[in-house]
Protein backbone atom coordinates (compact mmCIF):
# COMPACT_ATOMS: atom_id res chain seq x y z
CA UNK A 1 0.00 0.00 0.00
CA UNK A 2 1.35 3.44 -0.90
CA UNK A 3 1.22 6.44 1.39
CA UNK A 4 -1.29 8.12 -0.95
CA UNK A 5 -3.64 5.16 -0.58
CA UNK A 6 -3.30 5.40 3.18
CA UNK A 7 -3.88 9.16 3.02
CA UNK A 8 -7.06 8.62 1.03
CA UNK A 9 -8.47 6.73 4.01
CA UNK A 10 -8.20 9.99 5.97
CA UNK A 11 -8.78 12.64 3.30
CA UNK A 12 -11.95 11.22 1.73
CA UNK A 13 -13.92 10.98 5.02
CA UNK A 14 -12.58 14.39 6.11
CA UNK A 15 -13.78 15.94 2.86
CA UNK A 16 -17.18 14.25 3.25
CA UNK A 17 -17.60 15.61 6.79
CA UNK A 18 -16.58 19.08 5.59
CA UNK A 19 -19.10 18.90 2.72
CA UNK A 20 -21.83 17.97 5.21
CA UNK A 21 -20.89 20.87 7.49
CA UNK A 22 -20.88 23.31 4.58
CA UNK A 23 -24.34 22.15 3.50
CA UNK A 24 -25.78 22.47 7.02
CA UNK A 25 -24.26 25.77 8.06
CA UNK A 26 -21.89 28.39 6.86
CA UNK A 27 -18.20 27.88 7.35
CA UNK A 28 -15.62 30.55 6.70
CA UNK A 29 -13.45 29.50 3.77
CA UNK A 30 -10.92 32.27 4.46
CA UNK A 31 -10.39 31.00 8.01
CA UNK A 32 -9.87 27.44 6.73
CA UNK A 33 -7.41 28.65 4.07
CA UNK A 34 -5.41 30.70 6.58
CA UNK A 35 -5.32 27.79 9.02
CA UNK A 36 -4.22 25.42 6.24
CA UNK A 37 -1.43 27.77 5.16
CA UNK A 38 -0.07 28.13 8.70
CA UNK A 39 -0.32 24.41 9.43
CA UNK A 40 1.35 23.42 6.15
CA UNK A 41 4.26 25.79 6.77
CA UNK A 42 4.70 24.40 10.28
CA UNK A 43 4.50 20.84 8.95
CA UNK A 44 7.14 21.61 6.32
CA UNK A 45 9.53 23.12 8.85
CA UNK A 46 9.20 20.54 11.58
CA UNK A 47 8.99 17.46 9.35
CA UNK A 48 12.12 18.53 7.50
CA UNK A 49 13.93 19.03 10.81
CA UNK A 50 12.82 15.65 12.14
CA UNK A 51 13.71 13.80 8.93
CA UNK A 52 17.11 15.54 8.82
CA UNK A 53 17.70 14.51 12.45
CA UNK A 54 16.95 10.90 11.52
CA UNK A 55 13.90 10.56 13.77
CA UNK A 56 11.92 8.88 10.98
CA UNK A 57 12.00 8.17 7.28
CA UNK A 58 9.87 6.86 4.43
CA UNK A 59 10.05 3.70 2.35
CA UNK A 60 11.08 4.96 -1.12
CA UNK A 61 8.96 2.24 -2.78
CA UNK A 62 5.79 3.63 -1.21
CA UNK A 63 6.12 7.37 -1.85
CA UNK A 64 5.46 9.35 -5.02
CA UNK A 65 8.96 10.80 -5.19
CA UNK A 66 7.79 14.42 -4.95
CA UNK A 67 9.41 16.23 -2.02
CA UNK A 68 9.29 19.56 -0.29
CA UNK A 69 12.77 19.65 1.16
CA UNK A 70 13.29 16.24 2.74
CA UNK A 71 9.57 15.68 3.38
CA UNK A 72 7.53 13.79 0.78
CA UNK A 73 4.28 15.46 -0.29
CA UNK A 74 2.35 12.57 1.20
CA UNK A 75 3.39 13.78 4.64
CA UNK A 76 1.25 16.92 4.29
CA UNK A 77 -2.01 15.00 3.89
CA UNK A 78 -2.49 14.63 7.65
CA UNK A 79 -2.31 18.39 8.13
CA UNK A 80 -4.85 18.90 5.36
CA UNK A 81 -7.14 16.25 6.87
CA UNK A 82 -6.97 18.01 10.23
CA UNK A 83 -7.84 21.38 8.68
CA UNK A 84 -10.81 19.82 6.87
CA UNK A 85 -12.10 17.57 9.62
CA UNK A 86 -11.73 19.39 12.93
CA UNK A 87 -13.59 22.64 12.10
CA UNK A 88 -16.29 20.63 10.33
CA UNK A 89 -16.78 18.41 13.38
CA UNK A 90 -16.87 21.50 15.59
CA UNK A 91 -19.60 22.97 13.41
CA UNK A 92 -21.64 19.76 13.30
CA UNK A 93 -21.30 18.53 16.87
CA UNK A 94 -21.65 21.60 18.95
CA UNK A 95 -19.61 24.66 18.33
CA UNK A 96 -21.29 27.95 19.15
CA UNK A 97 -23.92 28.79 16.59
CA UNK A 98 -24.50 32.36 15.50
CA UNK A 99 -28.06 33.61 15.85
CA UNK A 100 -29.78 33.71 12.50
CA UNK A 101 -32.63 36.15 11.97
CA UNK A 102 -35.74 35.01 10.14
CA UNK A 103 -35.74 35.90 6.46
CA UNK A 104 -36.96 39.40 5.80
CA UNK A 105 -36.86 40.39 9.48
CA UNK A 106 -34.06 42.03 11.40
CA UNK A 107 -32.63 40.12 14.32
CA UNK A 108 -34.40 40.99 17.58
CA UNK A 109 -32.34 43.28 19.74
CA UNK A 110 -31.76 42.47 23.37
CA UNK A 111 -33.47 44.83 25.78
CA UNK A 112 -31.11 47.21 27.51
CA UNK A 113 -30.44 46.16 31.06
CA UNK A 114 -30.45 48.67 33.84
CA UNK A 115 -27.07 48.47 35.49
CA UNK A 116 -24.47 45.75 35.22
CA UNK A 117 -25.46 42.15 34.70
CA UNK A 118 -25.56 40.02 37.86
CA UNK A 119 -22.54 37.82 38.41
CA UNK A 120 -22.89 34.10 37.93
CA UNK A 121 -21.01 31.55 39.96
CA UNK A 122 -21.22 27.85 39.34
CA UNK A 123 -24.48 28.16 37.44
CA UNK A 124 -26.20 29.83 40.41
CA UNK A 125 -27.16 33.47 40.17
CA UNK A 126 -25.35 35.57 42.73
CA UNK A 127 -27.13 38.77 43.71
CA UNK A 128 -25.28 41.74 45.13
CA UNK A 129 -26.33 41.02 48.68
CA UNK A 130 -25.24 37.78 50.27
CA UNK A 131 -27.64 35.59 52.19
CA UNK A 132 -26.26 36.86 55.50
CA UNK A 133 -26.71 40.50 54.45
CA UNK A 134 -30.30 39.85 53.38
CA UNK A 135 -31.19 38.28 56.73
CA UNK A 136 -29.81 41.34 58.60
CA UNK A 137 -32.04 43.78 56.72
CA UNK A 138 -35.32 44.71 58.48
Amino acid sequence: MTYWALNAAFLVPAAAVLATAVRRRRMRGAALAATAAILLVLTAVFDNLMIAAGLFGYNPDRISGAFLGAAPLEDFAYSIAAVLLLPALWALIGGPRPARPARGRPAPSRPAESGPAPARTGGVRADRATTAERSEKP
